[in-house]
């Protein structure tokens, strides 16, 4: 997906409103600590979560009062998750002083309220499992993540606040209005929200944000040489976790990744771009969704994501 990288186009992009952006994400941040008893941010250590713990910087950090951000963060982990993501996690974490909370898929599977088909199956979607016993352990009450309408079908139908049954499940068609940017914040017992302040936001803007603002992604957002292999027209990263097939021949490519999750279902693209404003540059050119272009989990079905929210994903 390599794209034109003359500076004179990167100087010609507008990033004004990136402003009104930041000050939504703001806003919709300081609502949640003002209205729930106990929320998390989610926190993965990947490119949007990093975007959201830096607005939720600015909403609660001064640089010359201090401060700290009101809430946990709270990292549901498949154990088969890239270290340097997960190394970054807390590197990030602790410069900033936030209490970080990590519950694993595998804590989940010794207590037998997760168990795989077969030993390779993918721990990602189980994460809901997890993140529900999560949510009841520490009593949560609203939960804000990254996500984004632009990633996948099923994401552009939520509301900003999206509100999730005791059961922990999310109802397409029970959702409640947003007029004039006015929350419903009222919950029975057990309830929770979703809140997702970058909703808005697409991944132009996400680079867009990084780039102005100069914030530390981990490594591999960044062109790097890997193993891969091309399954289905995805390039899958050779590892103990993605072992070759039988018959099958590793290549070594420049790649880097759009979005990073479970190794076991998250795949580099063709790149060249070695800075955000590359990334920009490439970005404006894309004609695949990040998710579409690499997740296999989200390739089983159209209904997929859809399916798995129904169910608590994130």
């Amino acid at each position: 997906m390599n794209a034109r990288t003359e500076p004179q186009v990167l100087g010609q992009l507008s990033n004004a409103h990136l402003d009104a952006l930041e000050e939504e994400a703001i806003f919709i941040l300081r609502e949640v600590a003002a209205a729930f008893e106990r929320p998390t941010l989610l926190f993965s250590g990947g490119k949007d979560s990093l975007v959201l713990l830096k607005c939720a910087e600015k909403a609660f950090m001064d640089s010359t009062r201090g401060g700290k951000i009101p809430y946990p963060l709270l990292m549901i982990d498949t154990g088969h998750n890239f270290h340097e993501v997960t190394d970054f996690r807390d590197y990030r974490a602790k410069q900033l002083g936030a209490d970080l909370i990590v519950r694993s898929v595998e804590d989940s599977m010794a207590r037998g309220t997760v168990r795989l088909a077969h030993p390779g199956e993918s721990r990602n979607v189980h994460q809901s499992v997890t993140l529900l016993e999560a949510i009841d352990e520490f009593r949560f009450d609203a939960l804000i993540g990254g996500a984004r309408r632009d990633e996948e079908k099923a994401r552009a139908k939520e509301r900003i606040f999206s509100h999730r049954d005791a059961f922990g499940q999310w109802q397409p068609k029970d959702q409640r209005p947003e007029l004039w940017t006015l929350f419903n914040t009222r919950l029975q017992p057990d309830e929770h929200f979703r809140v997702f302040p970058i909703s808005n936001w697409t991944e132009l803007d996400v680079w867009q944000y990084i780039e102005r603002e100069k914030i530390e992604l981990p490594s591999l957002y960044y062109a790097h040489q890997r193993q891969v292999v091309e399954r289905k027209g995805l390039l899958v990263p050779v590892t103990e976790l993605t072992p070759l097939k039988a018959g099958e021949t590793a290549i070594e490519k420049t790649v880097r990744f759009r979005t990073v999750g479970d190794i076991t279902c998250t795949c580099p693209v063709d790149s060249t771009a070695a800075t955000a404003g590359e990334i920009v540059l490439e970005t404006l050119s894309a004609d695949v969704s990040e998710r579409g272009a690499t997740r296999m989990d989200d390739k089983t079905s159209d209904a997929s994501m859809e399916k798995r929210k129904k169910e608590g994903y994130f």
